[in-house]
């Protein structure tokens, strides 16, 4: 009986291997991430600032990379641009704030992409599982053809409300079903082919043409027309979520074991998910209202980092915001640009290039499973 109990108590041979206990974590692990951390973080940093600058540059007016570095240095205090107002004003008023945007949206779609498909075990997720984004197009169209506000509610202001309520009815409905991580996705897809018919009987049913082009654009994603008031309010959101996630990176690290191995290991699983699924969710709705639905960046730019930095969240977040800003700049560029005058909206492009992406990725989920 006590060689029994001595077997019993022994750790089973290549549990690790398997995946049913952490990684184990040290000095010489902490140092080797650091070691691996430092140069994606400062790399990523330096790119996307150069990103940003040159892409201001790309336009109908000739501007210049020493002309971007002027007017943002002038505007911040230091010297005087040397440019004539309708130069400034181009760059400052409007590509730089849209710039900007489009780097904030990026980076806050792929951290939310990296949590929700860590905490919902699922390589598939994106920050538009829980219904969030149809929400926000509900509320927009409301707004917009219903009048709703009596014009003194804004289209971002009804898209952020219209978020958030069809979170409250996700969280309602997965709670009622038992508050499990599958039943959280059913529950989001319950939500989002809910909001997803409201918007489309109400743009059916009220909208005239200019109207239905107008919220048809908005619902592709579009970056036109952003100042700095919503720049400046997406990345006070993405900064508050971003922090709350690094603060709950390890507890990210046992959800990829699943919530049992979770709860092993002292995690409160339901309070985490709940303060996770919250933050990513007001920080979708906040980008969503800002810029409309901009789909797979949350779904491909997390897989790109992870194959860089590996699963553990401390180095993978930043990583990922980081890239998702760079990219988004990018395809923002691109779509402003490649058929001028006229726009494309910014969501058809990341579907052109995330749609090929999701096949792969789909692809190699069959093959690993």
């Amino acid at each position: 009986m006590s060689t029994g109990n001595r077997t019993a108590a022994r750790p089973e041979p290549g549990a690790r291997k398997r995946g049913t206990a952490p990684p184990v974590s040290g000095p010489g692990a902490s140092r080797h991430g650091v070691r691996l951390a430092v140069p994606l973080w400062t790399g990523g940093i330096l790119l996307l600032l150069a990103s940003v600058a040159v892409a201001v540059t790309i336009g109908p007016a000739r501007i210049s990379v020493p002309d971007v570095r002027s007017v943002v240095a002038a505007h911040l205090g230091f010297g005087d641009s040397g440019l004539s107002p309708i130069r400034d004003g181009i760059i400052w008023n409007l590509r730089m704030p849209r710039t900007l945007l489009a780097a904030v949206c990026g980076a806050g779609l792929a951290v939310c992409g990296t949590v929700m498909q860590s905490l919902l075990r699922n390589p598939l997720a994106d920050p538009f599982v829980l219904g969030v984004s149809s929400g926000a197009s509900t509320g927009a169209v409301v707004v917009v053809v219903l009048g709703v506000g009596g014009g003194a509610v804004s289209l971002s202001a009804g898209a952020f409300v219209g978020a958030l309520l069809s979170f409250a009815l996700v969280l309602l409905l997965s709670h009622t079903l038992g508050g499990s991580t599958d039943r959280v996705v059913l529950s989001g897809v319950a939500a989002m082919q809910l909001f997803s018919a409201l918007t489309s009987f109400v743009v059916m049913t009220s909208a005239d043409a200019e109207q239905t082009r107008g919220v048809l654009f908005w619902l592709l994603g579009s970056l036109s027309g952003v100042g700095w008031s919503e720049v400046v309010l997406c990345s006070a959101v993405l900064a508050v979520c971003l922090v709350i996630c690094l603060a709950h990176a390890r507890t990210l690290d046992a959800f990829a074991f699943g919530q049992d191995a979770a709860a092993a290991l002292g995690v409160n699983v339901a309070r985490t998910r709940i303060v996770l699924l919250c933050a990513t969710a007001l920080l979708t709705a906040a980008l969503v209202s800002a810029a409309g639905a901009i789909g797979f960046v949350g779904l491909v730019l997390p897989h790109a980092a992870r194959a860089l930095t590996g699963s553990g969240h401390r180095r993978l977040l930043p990583v990922t915001a980081l890239a998702g800003a760079v990219f988004l700049v990018w395809v923002d560029t691109l779509a402003r640009t490649v058929l001028d005058p006229q726009e494309i909206p910014v969501g058809v492009v990341t579907a052109l290039i995330g749609v090929p992406a999701f096949v792969l990725v789909l692809y190699r989920t069959r093959s690993t499973s």
